[in-house]
């Protein structure tokens, strides 16, 4: 069994600032990466940000910049720094990740920025 908990979401300002956190659980030895994506209303879900073992990352344009990945791998965590938010960031955040070629996912937390 495989538990990814997300924490961190809530409501903001446009120009303010939120961190998510996942915390993963279980079965999740040798994690391949760890990322996040946002599903907005009406909308698919789309790639946020990730980082992959080794430490390397990638982020959507539209968040490079504003937005950081970080990863602790001893809490089995990865968070996501979100600043300067804006009102097109508002959507549900949902934690991903790849484990021996499988794709496990958080129950999601969703983020409101306000304008």
């Amino acid at each position: 069994q495989v538990q990814l908990v997300e924490s961190g979401g809530g409501l903001v300002q446009a120009g303010g600032s939120l961190r998510l956190s996942c915390a993963a659980s279980g079965d999740i030895f040798s994690i391949n990466s760890m990322g996040w994506y946002r599903q907005a209303p009406g909308k698919q879900r789309e790639f946020i940000a990730i980082v992959i073992s080794g430490g390397t990352t990638h982020y959507v344009d539209s968040v490079k910049g504003r937005f950081t990945i970080s990863r602790d791998n001893a809490r089995n965590t990865v968070y996501l720094q979100m600043n300067s938010l804006k009102p097109e960031d508002t959507a549900v955040y949902y934690c991903n990740i790849v484990l021996r070629g499988r794709d496990y996912w958080g129950q999601g937390t969703q983020v409101t920025v306000a304008s």
